[in-house]
């Protein structure tokens, strides 16, 4: 089966996206016509304003668009209540942000064990969820530590554990690999590939990581707000096993 085969995932259809700043409106995004199917491994980059923050807000549905739509699994985004939407979020997709948003009186553990305690996981299935993530993310010895007591590295992978927590259909990540050394980097991009490709999790990143653009399925280069370019590296994804 081909990509283009498989139903969308997230489907961005003539999306614009303005912004006004003052008396001035900004075109952060223009005539926009992506999709991204289950299991893809995407890298979206350009130069500094091209629109990537703006276009991950929109994959995971923190904004809506200002013309066109953007589909969730063929749900118009924009036409879904704030709840439904925020529900949404909460069930299907995972964030890791800049600036890690951990929460400070928390242990690592405790703020991976989060997302799934708000599912209504039992503590011990969200214990042991959590602890299998940060173990995959070589944090095992650091579970009790709260976010001032860990690198930025640590940190960084902290929150990458914590949006895998939830085994969400979708990860949305600004930099991810921005705080970690080489050998930490190569060890968590690998650890979301094999998560992409088993578990069909589409992963969209906001990078100039060359060790991660190296290693994506798929480039989104956008300038100006438009599709620069829009190459596949390699076809690999989820959709591509059948």
């Amino acid at each position: 089966m081909t990509v283009s085969a498989v139903p969308a995932l997230i489907e961005m259809r003539n999306v614009h996206k303005q912004y006004e700043l003052g008396e001035n409106r900004i075109d952060a995004l223009k005539a926009i016509n992506v999709s991204i199917v289950p299991g893809e491994f995407v890298a979206v980059w350009g130069p500094s304003g091209s629109g990537k923050s703006t276009f991950c807000n929109l994959c995971g549905l923190l904004d809506t668009p200002s013309s066109g739509s953007v589909l969730f699994q063929g749900e118009d985004a924009a036409a879904l209540s704030d709840d439904h939407r925020s529900a949404l979020r909460n069930r299907a997709i995972g964030f890791v942000f800049q600036s890690f948003n951990l929460i400070p009186v928390l242990s690592a553990l405790e703020n991976v064990m989060l997302p799934l305690q708000v599912g209504q996981a039992t503590a011990r299935e969200a214990r042991n969820t959590a602890l299998k993530r940060l173990t995959d993310m070589g944090l095992e010895h650091h579970l009790a530590h709260r976010p001032a007591k860990l690198s930025g590295g640590q940190q960084q992978r902290v929150a990458i554990a914590r949006a895998l927590v939830g085994a969400p259909m979708l990860v949305v990540a600004d930099e991810p690999t921005a705080n970690l050394d080489s050998e930490n980097a190569l060890k968590v991009i690998a650890l979301m590939r094999s998560i992409s490709h088993t578990e069909g999790t589409a992963f969209v990143f906001s990078t100039h990581d060359q060790r991660l653009l190296e290693r994506v399925d798929r480039q989104i280069v956008l300038h100006d707000g438009m599709v620069q370019d829009d190459r596949r590296n390699h076809i690999a994804s989820f959709a591509n096993r059948g």
